[in-house]
């Protein structure tokens, strides 16, 4: 298998709360849309996100009330303290402030106005000593 592209669904309330949010503070741009649906990309290695209306017929009858809960939609980047003060300077409210783990990992998270957690990563330099558990 090759997989060329990863796109994220998140079953939503409000679809264009969400695509405002991506689009305004994330540098998505809308793809396709419709009643109940945004495909949303970046021209990065970002995860597309495609946002679907909680409710909607499209899915199988077992998920169509299913929210996006418990899912942290991370993103890795560089410059972290920028993109925090960046984000709270347009009104985004930081839901975890910016703080470091012990193995070398910086992030911190926001949340869309669904509620979906979004994470910023950025790893220490010497992240490149961690051992993996396999």
């Amino acid at each position: 298998m090759q997989i060329t592209a990863s796109t994220v669904s998140l079953t939503v309330d409000d679809v264009a709360a969400s695509k405002r949010f991506f689009t305004t503070h994330l540098g998505y741009v809308e793809r396709a849309a419709a009643e109940g649906f945004a495909s949303l990309a970046r021209d990065d290695a970002a995860v597309d996100v495609v946002l679907l209306a909680r409710g909607t017929e499209v899915l199988p009858a077992d998920q169509r009330d299913r929210a996006a809960g418990g899912l942290i939609l991370a993103f890795t980047t560089s410059g972290i303290e920028h993109e925090e003060k960046r984000l709270r300077g347009e009104g985004v409210e930081i839901t975890m402030p910016l703080r470091e783990e012990p193995w070398g990992e910086r992030l911190f998270q926001v949340a869309d106005p669904n509620g979906v957690i979004i994470q910023f990563v950025e790893w220490a330099a010497d992240a490149g000593s961690i051992t993996y558990a396999k």
